[in-house]
């Protein structure tokens, strides 16, 4: 009955959304209705409301979609659609101010005297428009409006005319800033918690071990991921478009002809393409360099956009005297306080200069400048044509649009989970013959044909959370929240063009005239479908047009993971065994150096863990290539081990869901005799299940080959020795360079600690003083923070002044022990002066040299930070999808 019921949603809602009634109330009360029903039907024929669920109760899941909903969107720390009203602003202000309009006819009089010009010209422009704009409809009435006419004057052909309006107005769709990548992003991030989850089962269920490596959990996404990762392939879609529009105008030049410009290309006409041109190439690179180097989040980036876009508005609308002082004093503020900044470190807590205070005020001259000028500006967009009331009503309606949707989709996903709709939907993906690639051709092929009659938020909010968990928990293929969501989104984006509810098919038909027909518009769009969908090819065979920028950033970005990082070894190992075969016989002879160095000036201490040091570097090139060797071993062994672990761990699964199943039905047969022994029919139906069931476990068992656990178990002892290889080589790299790295430290800072020996000694008449114990304390104290920050390893020092204060506080009447570990602690420090001034003249040339020879192979994992031409080696190998299944 529960597939009964998950039918009767699925028609229920294909039905309302097919009848035009509003998605926002479809989606919810398709779901309302099903719950009551099925509620109705369980107490009706069953005797309990809850008989017909997969599991819960009606009333748990009517309000689980507006729980998960509040959950989710109104805590504080999840913000990320916040960014969407800010985007959305950000481009109805720029349609509206007439910005979009100024770009098309410029770019159209530039390019148009090409063959195939004006075609590429509002392609260019879609991708500029979908860069600042991101509004579908906005972008297409307006190509529309102003392209459209030109382009049939001049002889275009109305196929290619239609065809190249509607797709280059859907570009906002996968070019960022973008409101469908938000909304991915925010619908992934709840997958990427429920993928982890099953992820981490599956690796207890087949290996029996209880944590799990790092370095095999799913890796998340955000809004600014999604921006950095659907760039390329933007970008690819854009080239694309203009390709074949170049190439259709040379094949049969009468589709795309050239037109002519009456008017001349002289500096007037140069300043007019600047002033369209430069503006909102000025407005992307802020919003979306802001985002890409790590200085702004997307939220902080969509208020720049707005205010960006404000301040454009201002000047575009006005006509006369001091057009452009609003932007002039904007432009001058953010000069005003970027310079501020690059000079002096603006923090109102820590004020304690005259500079600072000079800073302060000067700063705050500036945001005083930049919110007169929006405010001005403001004013301007007001007060002619209320452009600005105009924009912030059309602003709220999407907004609100958005998130009404939102919370219907959460309540049809708890009542498709309700019915079990989410464990069918795994059940089927999970049995498909081919892997992760199957699966994940299936739910593309579905996405697509789901794009010929939903709308794209829809799609994204009802298919993605269903889908998304199943697809990123596969280890097989391992792929990144990020990847898998940009591909979603451009097979979202053909949504637009599909027939017969292509959205932006209807924005265009609006504003077309009459002699266009709609058949031709349909004919027109066919081409750009089959480009979106070799675009989609692309990505999905080279994955690092994707993942590479947001690997990228992170890597290089101020937050970036110390090299230390699990997640980052594999890749590491690959690039230093690279730089091994490059320079690894310089390396070998500057550790054969470094054995020869005389260590007597050094404490026996130091001097025994230094060599050792050496010893150990030189066997790091054996240890690597004993990891690499076992690395070799697996892939060998994996070629005929892998078909047997692919069907073993298939039946396995199988056989965890026939045992779920026999249970569920177990707990029915007990309902069933304790509230309803009479229907002995009923009760026969669900023991004969049970047998059948139970009948097919013992077939999947008994299918399982006899050689599977001496062969799995060979085959985990060539996983153990990888790990147990990798593991020494990591060990005997930062045992080769700890010691090394210490010592340097403690050298370098020889000259701050014989500074403060005056310091220590001056203690000596405080401990003998008559001062209170408080007083002794703090002294002991000051002399103890000053050795803390600028002196590397005193840790002997600290603990003799320790044992002072200690003294002291304990022995106020004996004074004399307190007196005796002071001065140990003078002791100590002039030895430490001694052996460090005398090592730093002798030894630390030596030691930088030598660091400098091994600091980005041995020493790597060690510092703090990847160096950024490192780290974009590393991100390169990260950028690639690697099948982690053997692990499982």
């Amino acid at each position: 009955m529960e597939l009964f019921f998950l039918a009767l949603l699925v028609i229920l809602m294909a039905a309302a959304l097919g009848s035009g009634f509003p998605v926002a109330f479809a989606l919810p009360g398709s779901a309302i209705v099903t719950i009551g029903l099925a509620a109705m039907s369980g107490m009706l024929f069953e005797g309990n409301a809850d008989a017909y669920f997969a599991q819960g109760s009606p009333v748990n899941w009517l309000s689980a979609g507006v729980t998960n909903f509040r959950g989710i969107y109104w805590e504080v720390e999840r913000d990320t659609l916040i960014a969407i009203p800010l985007f959305v602003f950000m481009g109805i202000m720029l349609q509206r101010s007439k910005i979009a309009e100024d770009l098309l006819v410029s770019m159209a009089q530039l390019f148009g005297p090409i063959r195939g010009g004006l075609g590429i010209s509002v392609v260019f422009v879609g991708a500029l428009l979908a860069a600042t704009t991101g509004i579908v409809g906005a972008t297409v009435v307006a190509m529309g409006l102003i392209s459209l006419p030109a382009m049939l004057r001049n002889n275009y052909s109305h196929p290619l005319a239609t065809g190249t309006i509607a797709a280059s107005g859907t570009l906002g769709q996968i070019i960022p800033p973008s409101i469908v990548l938000i909304i991915l992003a925010d619908q992934l991030s709840g997958a990427v918690d429920q993928a982890a989850t099953a992820r981490l089962a599956l690796y207890k269920a087949n290996t029996g071990e209880f944590s799990m490596p790092s370095e095999f959990s799913v890796s998340s996404t955000s809004a600014g991921d999604m921006f950095m990762g659907a760039l390329l392939p933007g970008l690819i879609l854009v080239g694309l478009y203009m390709l074949f529009i170049l190439v259709i105008s040379f094949v049969r030049p009468k589709m795309a002809p050239a037109v002519h410009f009456d008017g001349a290309y002289d500096r007037r006409f140069a300043g007019k393409v600047l002033l369209a041109l430069v503006p909102p190439l000025t407005l992307i690179f802020v919003v979306l360099g802001s985002i890409i180097t790590g200085i702004a989040t997307v939220n902080q980036a969509g208020a720049i956009g707005a205010a960006g876009a404000l301040i454009m508005a201002g000047y575009r609308l006005y006509e006369g005297k001091g057009t452009y002082r609003p932007a002039v004093l904007a432009v001058v503020s953010v000069v005003l306080i970027l310079g501020t900044l690059h000079v002096v470190p603006l923090n109102i807590r820590q004020v304690n200069t005259q500079a600072d205070v000079i800073g302060m005020l000067v700063a705050t001259v500036g945001v005083i400048g930049l919110l007169v000028a929006l405010s001005w500006s403001g004013y301007r967009t007001l007060k002619i044509d209320n452009t600005l009331q105009g924009v912030m009503i059309e602003t709220a309606k999407t907004t609100s649009l958005v998130f009404i949707i939102l919370l219907g989709a959460a309540m049809l996903t708890a009542a498709f989970r309700a019915f079990g709709g989410e464990d069918l939907v795994r059940e089927f993906l999970t049995g498909l013959p081919g892997g992760f690639w199957a699966q994940f051709i299936i739910v593309m092929a579905v996405i697509f044909v789901l794009g010929f009659f939903l709308d794209f938020i829809e799609i994204a909010v009802v298919v993605v959370p269903i889908v998304a968990p199943i697809l990123l928990m596969d280890p097989s293929a391992n792929v990144t929240a990020v990847w898998l969501g940009v591909m979603i989104g451009l097979n979202i984006q053909t949504s637009f063009l599909t027939p017969p509810f292509g959205f932006a098919l209807f924005y265009l038909r609006g504003v077309a005239p009459a002699v266009v027909r709609t058949i031709s518009m349909y004919k027109g769009v066919v081409p750009f479908i089959s480009l979106q969908l070799f675009a989609l090819f692309i990505v999905g065979v080279v994955p690092e047009l994707v993942n590479y920028i947001p690997s990228r950033v992170s890597l290089t970005g101020v937050t970036a993971p110390p090299p230390k990082n699990p997640r980052l070894q594999s890749c590491i190992e690959d690039y230093i065994r690279e730089t091994n075969a490059n320079r690894g016989d310089e390396i070998k002879a500057a550790i054969r150096q470094a054995q020869g160095w005389d260590l007597s000036t050094l404490p026996k201490r130091r001097a025994t863990a230094v060599a050792k040091a050496l010893d150990t570097a030189g066997q790091t090139f054996t240890a690597l290539d004993e990891a690499f060797a076992a690395s070799k071993a697996i892939d060998d062994a994996a070629v005929n081990y892998r078909p047997l672990h692919v069907a073993v761990r298939a039946t396995q699964d199988d056989i965890r869901g026939h045992k779920q199943e026999i249970q569920e039905i177990r707990n029915r047969i007990d309902l069933a005799k304790r509230f309803r022994p009479d229907e002995t029919a009923y009760l026969a139906g669900l023991e004969e299940e049970r047998d059948r069931l139970e009948a097919e476990l013992k077939q999947l068992e008994a299918s399982i080959p006899d050689d599977w656990e001496p062969r799995h178990r060979d085959f985990k002892k060539v996983l153990a020795e990888e790990k147990r290889a990798r593991l020494t080589y990591r060990r005997t790299t930062d045992q080769a360079y700890e010691p090394i790295l210490e010592l340097i430290g403690v050298l370098r800072t020889a000259d701050a600690l014989a500074a403060l020996e005056d310091d220590l000694r001056a203690l000596g008449e405080v401990v003998r003083s008559e001062q209170s114990a408080d007083s002794k304390e703090e002294a002991i104290k000051e002399v103890e923070r000053q050795l803390n920050d600028g002196v590397s390893d005193v840790n002997e020092i600290r603990t003799a002044l320790s044992s002072t204060r200690r003294a002291i506080r304990r022995d106020a009447d004996k004074p004399e022990k307190a007196i005796q570990e002071f001065e140990k602690a003078v002791a100590i420090m002039s030895e430490e002066i001694a052996w460090r001034t005398n090592a730093r003249e002798s030894l630390l040339p030596q030691l930088e040299a030598y660091d400098a020879a091994i600091k980005y192979t041995i020493g790597l994992r060690q510092l703090n930070r990847m160096p950024d031409e490192i780290a974009v080696e590393i991100a390169a190998c990260q950028a690639h999808h690697t099948d982690i299944s053997l692990y499982f």
